[in-house]
């Protein structure tokens, strides 16, 4: 069994950044395992540009953003294998991998990054009445065959979701000629950032219609058309506002899912919120020397946010593997829970051990409605200590905040900090 210092599952933004940072620490034995053809993840089909403006301070398309890390990669010599699959991974870091040319091949990690990245919600998870006829895809597979296949799903379009890939596509197939008719979205906000709304749907006078969803789906070899129908506050359908759309493609942008089965096999703790691992200020899980970062955590929208915290993973398991491996050095006992409440969903990381934290943590979160001129308001204990107040919040949107290890330090008693959304 050949062992690695730092073993690396997928070889997306999140994987090769935190590679990259392990690397830089000055950890040499690294193997990044990616499934697909090439590095770089889901970022080769995303040709639209916006990507790396707090990175790189520049504007780039996904396949550029991810060319300046397979290219770093490369200059450090960072290993990694391609078309191979991670079957399983054990508690105590064995990594079971198969792929067509070794057959089936177990790596002994000192420490493993989990950077899987995250899969479309499909449309078994959707309910959706009707037949199952050609023509509907998830957001990602119409991406992926318009960018990378050369293959035009159809020509009359309608969007389910209005998530941002949702959105982009909504450009995507109008540049290409298609008739994209409608984006309908079943909760009362958009699921994507407001430049996207802007830039992809305002521009192109394509309607967005805010609690609606399809109701129906007619055809039985193609797609002939959908039924769209406004739902109330429970998201049940009104009866008397259906409207009937003809249309040969019906693509689904609901949501993204952290791709977590293998984490869930190495029984590492779960999030429920978020479907990601729970873990501490290090991004590590309650495996030791497991870590977790990118959109297998949590689902981000923006990929600079991805590279960012995927190098502090890359970092914290050097650290790990340098310090702590192989010695009795156990995390201190003495732990500070981060709670997310009253408008805040959650919060990454969910815990704080003081001994290990730097000197600046980022907690992001992400809020559970619209809110428009409230306080983002951070409680140690029962004391409020952060109270920023921000004009628009909303569920598409990352928010974040800065703990200060001095300021924890100096917080007599301090066992949890609060983050919650206040009017005042």
């Amino acid at each position: 069994m050949k062992s690695y210092d730092v073993v690396i599952v997928g070889g997306g933004p999140a994987g090769l950044a935190a590679a990259i940072a392990a690397k830089k620490e000055g950890i040499d034995s690294i193997l990044i395992i990616e499934r697909d053809n090439q590095l770089g993840g889901i970022l080769n089909q995303c040709i639209h540009n916006g990507f790396g403006l707090h990175t790189f301070k520049e504007e780039l398309t996904g396949p550029e953003y991810a060319s300046r890390f397979i290219d770093q990669a490369a200059e450090l010599n960072i290993e990694y294998k391609l078309h191979t699959m991670v079957c399983d991974i054990s508690k105590d870091k064995v990594v079971t991998v198969m792929n067509r040319e070794e057959g089936m091949v177990m790596y002994q990690a000192k420490a493993v990054i989990l950077a899987m990245g995250c899969r479309e919600r499909p449309r078994g998870a959707l309910n959706i009445p009707g037949y199952r006829p050609a023509g509907i895809y998830s957001a990602g597979t119409a991406q992926r065959l318009v960018n990378m296949e050369g293959f035009m799903p159809g020509k009359k379009v309608v969007i389910l979701g209005s998530g941002d890939i949702g959105l982009i596509m909504a450009r995507r197939m109008t540049f290409e000629g298609a008739d994209v008719q409608v984006v309908a979205e079943v909760m009362p906000y958009s699921g994507g950032l407001k430049r996207n709304i802007v830039q992809c749907l305002d521009d192109y006078d394509i309607p967005l219609m805010l609690s609606h969803t399809v109701i129906d789906i007619e055809g039985t070899d193609r797609l002939t058309g959908v039924v769209i129908a406004e739902v109330g506050p429970d998201r049940k359908p009104i009866p008397g506002t259906e409207v009937h759309y003809d249309c040969d493609t019906l693509l689904l942008s609901c949501g993204l899912i952290p791709e977590n089965e293998l984490s869930k096999q190495a029984e590492v703790e779960m999030n429920p919120v978020t479907n990601g691992p729970l873990v501490d200020e290090s991004l590590e899980t309650n495996i030791e020397g497991v870590f977790a970062c990118g959109n297998v955590l949590h689902v981000h929208d923006l990929v600079d946010y991805v590279s960012e915290e995927a190098a502090m993973a890359g970092k914290n398991a050097a650290h790990y593997v340098k310090e702590r491996y192989g010695k009795e050095v156990a995390k201190s006992t003495d732990v500070i829970d981060i709670k997310a409440v009253e408008g805040a969903r959650y919060t990454v990381p969910t815990t704080i051990h003081l001994d290990s934290m730097a000197d600046l943590l980022t907690v992001r979160f992400r809020v559970a409605d619209v809110f428009k001129d409230s306080y983002i308001s951070v409680y140690f204990n029962d004391e409020r200590v952060q109270h920023r107040r921000k004009q628009v919040m909303a569920p598409g949107e990352m928010e974040q905040i800065i703990l200060k290890k001095k300021a924890l330090e100096e917080f007599e008693g301090l066992k949890t900090i609060t983050v919650k959304i206040e009017k005042e």
